[in-house]
């Protein structure tokens, strides 16, 4: 069966050819409230870099918390700062990933692997992935597309499940991934 567009239809409120006579076509469209048409008039005056330039404020501000605070310095008594960590005693999947990118950050990676393999691994291609996308959006770059199927990141996905599940494991050789 052809599927007709809403803009083909007879007549407003009128179904299309071939469907039953009491079908309605389509709810009408609610009325947009002012948060969201300020949000739409904001993105539609905005310059084309304005979202990328952001995205690098945020990541820079990250960056930024990183360096300062140090995370590699902590009392070895010091509650953790991980709502996960402090009421379940477990490491979450994103544990020591603040403080592998303060090993990146001072260039050192097996320091950066030990606390968050899987996140030194992701880190360039993600880096790849923004520039590339940011580079498109404010100065339309066309960079090479790196073209990542469902498979992978289904399989990236299920080994960093499978890191986060086996690094809480009280046995050896599981803990040696205990951060």
């Amino acid at each position: 069966m052809d599927v007709v567009p809403p803009t083909a239809w007879p007549a407003e409120g009128t179904p299309p050819p071939g469907w039953p006579a009491g079908a309605a076509p389509a709810y009408p469209a609610p009325e947009p409230d002012r948060l969201t048409r300020f949000v739409v008039r904001l993105h539609d005056r905005s310059p084309r870099w304005a979202v990328p330039l952001a995205a690098v404020g945020c990541v820079a501000a990250g960056i930024g918390y990183t360096l300062l605070a140090d995370p590699t310095r902590s009392d070895p008594d010091a509650a953790p700062t991980c709502l996960l960590k402090l009421t379940t005693g477990l490491d979450c999947p994103g544990c020591g990933g603040t403080r592998a990118l303060w090993y990146v950050l001072h260039a050192d990676l097996p320091a950066a692997a030990r606390h968050h393999f899987l996140f030194v691994f992701a880190l360039p291609f993600l880096a790849y992935l923004f520039v590339a996308w940011a580079g498109r959006q404010a100065f339309g770059w066309r960079l090479p597309e790196l073209r990542i199927s469902s498979k992978v990141i289904g399989g990236f996905l299920a080994a960093w499940f499978a890191f986060s599940v086996l690094r809480n494991l009280p046995w050896a050789p599981f803990t040696s991934l205990y951060v």
